[in-house]
């Protein structure tokens, strides 16, 4: 009996409904001579340091660095029962084979094989690869099941990334939080892409904006453009030579274009266009994919690939007919999709691109949740899109004399929509503006020698703009090609992180206060940028993490040993801590807490901040103080609070609410009036409210 191990029980679900193991038992389904059971994510992770030395509780910077070998790991702590149920399936005598069915990835892999060696297992393994959840996609899996060791390479790719996570993770952490006197998170690819970050800010803060000008002529209902001009008198002269005056046109060139169809969705660009268009972050794109793939409606979304292979061309046929049926796509006049245009063998890896399934037939796409159904539909339109008809259209450049300046004007015309017909379909139904075409305007008909009488002049101002702040479109971008420049040929990929994490690490830095989302725009804080400005370049460099991540690639083909990758991350871990072993007074005051300023000092007109203990002025030698746990407050039953302090400092008095009366024993409503003689201790006087009758105190 074959035990299929998946990675959520929604897909474990899935893959018995599919092979006929529908009997549903505690904590797994069988059927057919199967077993079917989950995973509920990691159930084994790596040990904490603490658990190699109890001594690592309190970070010193004479235990690092810390090196395990071999590394140890641990039950996830909540998901015991998980893992005992699937030992205990694991061991059952008509076990005889097990299939790792979790997701088809690197990730998947290193979840079923931790869970299969803590237990102890060492049945035969088979492997489960599909890039859909549909039925047919499971059963036909089912049927070509591969040899776990087909595996083994992902495996340690998989094992080197974990470790070197923790590695770094661990011992930079601990290393500049010791040093600074604070917890700041350091992480290997987290740290290089908030690094990005902080010199895209830099650039925008320090960018000084410069003036320009363009002359404008009207010439013939059209509009040409001189070149820059940086000072006013200049293109005031220019202005002055050409306005009345006769323009030439010198040129007059007409070129067709053709704009191929985009390619299909990986998961990079599926991220980088529902942040374009919808404002999702790359987390909810992938989460809104995760749950389409899981209701069968989307093929695996984490794949780095944006093509389909040759075996799937009457699939893909298939599902276009049905992706132009569902609106808004209904609308599409004469569609005939070129299904070749999608497939390229050589281009796809693990998976192929992101497309929609079969099952759309049965579904109410109307019925999904809002999220889902925006993704959705946007994969639809980016499917029709790649197996559309070219967009055509005819530029025009001509090129105008006039004063002897020279000036330019270019305009489009269409002559076939193609395939940007379905995508102004589709962003109408979202009422969203169409994306931008190929240069200009329309131009009049112009010829080579054509003159132009009496022309008008006009001098517009224009000013250099900073470069923008990045977005998750942007920064995902960015992120996917860091290192490529270097790289001659454009085949190796590099980049921070994969396709299948780049979500997770920029909500790191946004949930660890080093990154902030305003608007679609991503910005460092303060702490951010101070991180990235004490940190060492092998810790904030895009490049050399971009190289670790090809070194990982390489190991999961089988083409680098893991052995010497993890070797020379614990080389430059060992280091970072020998080379960094104190800081400057200049580097402590980076992350020093800022202090709120309650009001100001009625002594000396100084700040005065919260203390633990008091409001006290930033001059200490002032001497003014408010404490909190002066008698006048502790004997009434009250603390200063700051809203108190605060009132006392701008307006020399608070109202206070239910203070205890020693002597009556009752509870009795004043004003506190501030009452500063200038001695080493501060007064306090009581005001209480007047009476109806029109008496006054108590």
């Amino acid at each position: 009996m074959k035990l299929i191990i998946c990675e959520k029980p929604s897909v474990a679900k899935s893959v018995s409904s599919a092979l006929g193991a529908k009997s549903r038992a505690d904590g797994f389904y069988e059927g057919n001579g199967l077993l079917v059971s989950w995973c509920v994510g990691h159930l084994v992770s790596p040990m904490d340091a603490t658990g190699y030395d109890p001594g690592y509780k309190k970070w010193s910077y004479d235990d690092l660095p810390i090196l395990p070998e071999p590394f140890r790991y641990v039950l996830a702590p909540g998901k015991e029962d998980a893992f005992e149920n699937l030992r205990a399936l694991m061991g059952r005598p008509d076990v005889d084979t097990v299939v790792n069915a979790c997701d088809a990835g690197r990730e998947g892999e290193l979840i079923f094989r931790l869970v299969y060696e803590m237990a102890g297992c060492t049945k035969p393994i088979l492997r489960l690869w599909i890039s859909s959840m549909e039925d047919a996609a499971i059963r036909e899996g089912f049927r070509n099941l591969r040899p776990g060791a087909d595996y083994d390479a992902l495996y340690q790719s998989a094992l080197c990334r974990q470790k070197a996570d923790w590695l770094v993770g661990i011992n930079a952490t601990r290393l500049f939080s010791v040093l600074y006197h604070r917890t700041l998170n350091v992480g290997r690819v987290q740290t290089p892409t908030l690094a990005m970050l902080a010199d895209r800010d830099w650039k925008i803060t320090s960018f000084k904006k410069e003036k320009y000008h363009h002359v404008r002529l009207t010439v013939g209902g059209a509009e040409a453009v001189s070149e820059k001009i940086v000072s006013q008198e200049d293109a005031q002269a220019v202005q002055a030579a050409c306005a009345g005056n006769t323009a030439v046109c010198t040129s007059a060139t007409r070129e067709q274009k053709k704009e191929q169809p985009p390619k299909l969705y990986d998961l990079t660009t599926l991220q980088r266009e529902a942040n374009r268009m919808f404002g999702y972050t790359a987390k909810q794109t992938l989460d809104y994919a995760q749950s389409l793939y899981e209701k069968k409606l989307l093929t695996y979304p984490r794949t780095d690939s944006r093509h389909l292979t040759s075996d799937m061309a009457e699939t893909a046929s298939g599902i276009l007919h049905l992706a132009a049926k569902v609106p808004p796509f209904d609308g599409c006049a004469d569609f005939v999709p070129d299904v070749e245009a999608l497939i390229s063998d050589q281009d796809v890896s693990d998976h192929h691109a992101i497309i929609p399934t079969m099952e759309m037939e049965k579904a109410d796409v109307g019925a999904l949740p809002v999220g889902e159904r925006n993704l959705f539909l946007l994969v639809c339109c980016k499917m029709l899109c790649a197996a559309a008809e070219p967009h055509v259209y005819e530029t025009v450049t001509a090129a105008f004399d006039c004063g002897g300046y020279s000036f330019t004007a270019k305009g489009k015309h269409v002559v076939s929509e193609g395939w940007r017909e379905i995508d102004r379909i589709f962003r109408s139904f979202l009422k969203e503006k169409p994306a931008d075409g190929d240069g200009g305007g329309s131009l009049p008909d112009v010829k080579e020698g054509q003159t132009f009488e009496g022309v008008e002049a006009a001098v517009t101002e224009h000013f250099t703009s900073p470069p923008k702040p990045y977005t998750e479109d942007t920064l995902l971008s960015a992120m996917e090609n860091a290192g490529k420049e270097d790289i001659p040929d454009e085949a190796e990929r590099k980049g921070l992180g994969t396709p299948a994490t780049r979500a997770a690490i920029i909500e790191k830095l946004v949930a660890a206060g080093f990154v902030e989302r305003k608007g679609k725009s991503l910005i460092p804080t303060k702490d951010g940028i101070n991180l990235v400005t004490v940190l060492p370049e092998p810790l904030t460099s895009p490049m050399l993490t971009a190289e670790w991540e090809q070194k990982l690639t390489e190991v999961a083909k089988g083409s680098a040993d893991p052995g010497g990758f993890l070797d020379g991350i614990r080389d430059m871990v060992r280091e970072l801590v020998q080379t960094y072993s104190h800081i400057s007074e200049e580097g402590q005051k980076l992350f020093a807490p800022e202090k709120e300023v309650i009001g100001v000092c009625p002594r000396c007109g100084r700040p005065v901040y919260e203390g633990k203990k008091n409001f006290s002025c930033s001059d200490r030698s002032c001497g003014f103080v408010l404490w909190k746990n002066d008698r006048f407050w502790t004997s009434r039953r009250k603390e200063l609070t700051k809203k108190m302090a605060a009132d006392l400092l701008k307006k020399g008095r608070t109202n206070v609410k239910g203070m205890w009366s020693e002597k009556k024993g009752t509870a009795y409503d004043a004003a506190v009036i501030l009452d500063d003689t200038g001695g080493k201790y501060i007064n306090f006087k009581l005001e209480f409210p007047k009476r109806k009758g029109g008496g006054n105190g108590r």
